[in-house]
């Protein structure tokens, strides 16, 4: 038998922290070692962080990551263990994501990735040289500080592997796990067991399962041990690195961390026979074959032994099974955690949340409410960073530090009514009743008088004072009317985040909280700088439907019962006045249900299809119950509104990342915000396949056929 033990990260770096970032790293290299592990395997860029965008283009960035480098590998760090750093190197003039392998004091090689992510959140080529020199590794001269003080002056740089004398280690970056050939197909004809896979991979609703099922299908038929470790929390930005660093054996999952967590450091040890390997490729004829004809890749002899012998002592890893989290469950905890991360992190006191009693505001006060109960679970467990911030944030003195979710809730998170005379009793005691379960400090606020000065104001100014439609009054004025107020609450809602620790004796500031969903987003749903206009927004790319299903599941499982209410109630603004025969309704105002929103805005960003694409696509998908005339009417109602509001989206609150139809205008849905909302050509092409189709049902019926659309009358089925 080899036995191996090996170690890999769930790391929670900050860019452009490298204080942060190296004590992370040196903390996970002890946990290793203190496990008996041999390998040590971090994230892609872990030193710089993966979240520095531009600041990659700074020589500094660069300096600095050699500078941490440097001081791991003049301590014992890398004593008895092959590390794996991920930091950005420049060669010549190219300028490339890298993984440095260390052992006993020395850099063994440096492996640049070869296939960059650019695509969706991820721009590495805006940053980085892609390798594309895969017949040899080459030379590459070490900066001289360096080369002083490790006493070694150039390293092999490039694609290869490192032939150890018992075993073959090499390395796969990220998206090149994910590319049509991966590495680690040639790779294993080659006699590599170990794979070390440093990732950058931001959580996104439902997407763990493409990731695990990659990890498993790498080693299924070719046999291997396959070493994945990820970034975890907010490093800075809109994404959240979700974790589950992991490590898989010939296709089976024998070790597996946390996808969501507040802990800043998490190494999972798995320990392996490398005999595994060795017997199932030997057991593959077509493995055997295809090895005897391969195309030779570059290696580094390495001569340090890295297995063990046979020994009782030293029990296997078994295969486990895999954990995973339902949505709703995701949308609890994904953004909970990346809260916790923005709120430590930003210096803020606290979150300040315009809580009307609908579905959107309360999903962010049961995320709220959550991440406050995984702080004080985290605490309980022994977790002394946490522990730490919670007490710094929440303002504990003697001693004391959070032991109950509600108390600590109350410290660190106002809501705030801003009723008007628009509003219901209903949605007032149901804000009242959930900020009670989470445990927030409340506020009921009337707006009304200064509504009524704006429009005193106004009405001086001009002469004229505006309607609400149901009162006699136009479509101009019944917009203008709702757009005060929302504004109005925006205004309000930064005031009161900047002043109320003030009036409270407590310092520092609180961090506005939005709480628009996707779907509003996309239809442009919502006034511009209203009171979804905030600091950051934890649901501004989950969908309603999801929302809805978190509701639900947040009522039972987080303890907050109100929401099952919340949720079951029609969704309105609650902008126009309530009349006996008038209700103001969102699905209405819009002209489209939430139903219908998720399905135009996943085959326009997903499968990235224009005005007539979607049609012909609908009249599939929605044939069973709808003519091609309703079909046409509807993708125009969709694509001129869409237009109409797309402006909006490049002041959107910083949202948490989880859809892939995300209208986020800053780096993941790049369109212009300035279009013909008529859409002549498009819409004429729509019309004449209109006329084409019903010339075509005419005959149809008329030879007694009549037309069967494919798909479900279910209008999200199929997309």
């Amino acid at each position: 038998m080899r036995l191996l033990k090996v170690a890999t990260c769930n790391l929670n770096q900050w860019a452009m922290d490298f204080d942060c970032n190296l004590k992370n790293i040196k903390d996970s290299i002890i946990r290793a070692k203190e496990a008996g592990a041999v390998i040590r395997l971090g994230p892609e860029l872990e030193i710089t962080g993966y979240g520095c965008e531009d600041h990659f283009l700074e020589l500094d960035t660069v300096a600095h990551a050699w500078e941490c480098l440097k001081d791991l590998l003049l301590g014992d760090w890398t004593d008895g263990i092959l590390c794996s750093f991920g930091m950005p190197v420049i060669k010549g003039s190219e300028r490339y994501n890298c993984q440095v392998l260390c052992l006993n004091r020395k850099i063994i090689m440096i492996r640049a990735k070869m296939w960059l992510a650019n695509d969706g959140n991820y721009r590495e080529l805006r940053w980085f040289t892609a390798w594309k020199q895969k017949d040899q590794l080459q030379e590459f001269q070490l900066p001289s500080d360096i080369s002083e003080a490790l006493q070694q002056k150039k390293v092999p740089f490039g694609y290869g592997f490192m032939q150890f004398l018992d075993t073959a280690v090499a390395a796969e970056v990220c998206e090149e796990l994910f590319s049509p050939i991966p590495p680690h197909t040639e790779l294993a004809l080659n006699g590599v067991e170990v794979f070390m896979n440093a990732s950058g991979s931001h959580h996104q609703l439902r997407k763990l399962d493409i990731r695990m099922r990659a990890f498993i299908g790498a080693t299924h038929t070719r046999g291997g041990v396959y070493m994945y470790s990820n970034h975890q929390g907010c490093d800075g930005g809109r994404l959240y690195y979700d974790g589950c660093a992991c490590v898989v054996v010939n296709g089976d999952v024998v070790a597996q961390g946390s996808q969501f967590s507040l802990k800043d450091v998490e190494v999972v040890v798995a320990q392996i026979d490398l005999d595994a390997v060795a017997s199932l490729r030997g057991s593959i004829s077509s493995f055997q074959e295809q090895a005897s004809c391969k195309q030779v890749v570059s290696s580094v002899e390495v001569p340090y032994k890295l297995c063990k012998p046979f020994n009782l002592q030293m029990s296997l890893s078994s295969p486990l099974k895999i954990c995973y989290h339902s949505p709703e469950e995701e949308i609890a905890f994904g953004p909970g955690c990346w809260l916790w991360d923005y709120l430590r992190r930003s210096g803020a006191s606290g979150f300040l949340l315009p809580l009307s009693g609908g579905a959107d505001s309360s999903s962010v006060a049961g995320i709220v409410g959550c991440m406050c109960q995984l702080v004080v679970k985290e605490i309980a467990n022994g977790d002394e960073q946490v522990k730490s911030d919670a007490i710094r944030i929440g303002h504990y003195t003697d001693g004391q530090f959070p032991t109950d979710s509600k108390e600590f809730a109350k410290r660190i998170f106002y809501t705030v009514f801003m009723g008007s005379e628009n509003s219901s009793d209903a949605t007032r005691t149901r804000a009242k009743v959930l900020a009670d379960e989470i445990g927030s400090w409340h506020l009921d606020v009337s707006i009304d008088t200064v509504v009524s000065a704006f429009l005193s104001l106004f009405q001086t100014l001009t002469g004229k004072r505006p309607c609400y439609k149901v009162d006699g009054g136009s479509n101009i004025e019944n917009l203008g009317l709702q757009n005060i107020q929302a504004r109005i609450r925006m205004v309000l809602a930064f005031m009161l985040a900047s002043l109320l620790p003030w009036v409270h004796s407590k310092p520092g500031f609180y961090l506005v909280l939005g709480s628009s969903n996707v779907d509003e987003g996309l239809r442009g749903y919502l006034t511009k700088y209203d009171c979804s206009s905030a600091d950051i927004n934890p649901i501004g790319s989950i969908s309603k439907q999801d929302l809805r299903i978190f509701l639900r599941w947040a009522a039972t499982h987080l303890g907050f019962s109100s929401l099952a209410e919340i949720e079951a109630a029609p969704p309105t603004a609650e902008l126009e006045p309530i009349r006996s025969n008038y209700s103001q309704l969102d699905e209405v105002d819009m002209g489209m249900t939430y139903n219908e929103l998720s399905v135009y805005g996943r085959l326009r960003k997903i499968f990235r299809c224009g005005p007539v694409s979607m049609f012909k696509n609908l009249c599939f998908g929605w044939g069973s119950k709808l003519s091609p005339s309703e079909v046409a009417d509807k993708v125009k109602h969709f694509f001129k509104y869409y237009s109409i509001n797309r402006h909006k989206m490049t002041v959107l609150t910083p949202s948490y990342h989880a859809e892939s139809y995300s209208p986020e205008d800053n780096r993941f849905d790049l369109r212009q915000f300035l279009y013909n909302s008529r859409w002549p050509y498009q819409f004429r092409k729509i019309d004449e396949l209109v006329d084409e189709l019903s010339v075509g049902q005419d005959v149809s019926s008329a030879n007694g056929v009549g037309i069967v659309a494919a798909g479900s009358a279910d209008p999200k089925a199929g997309f």
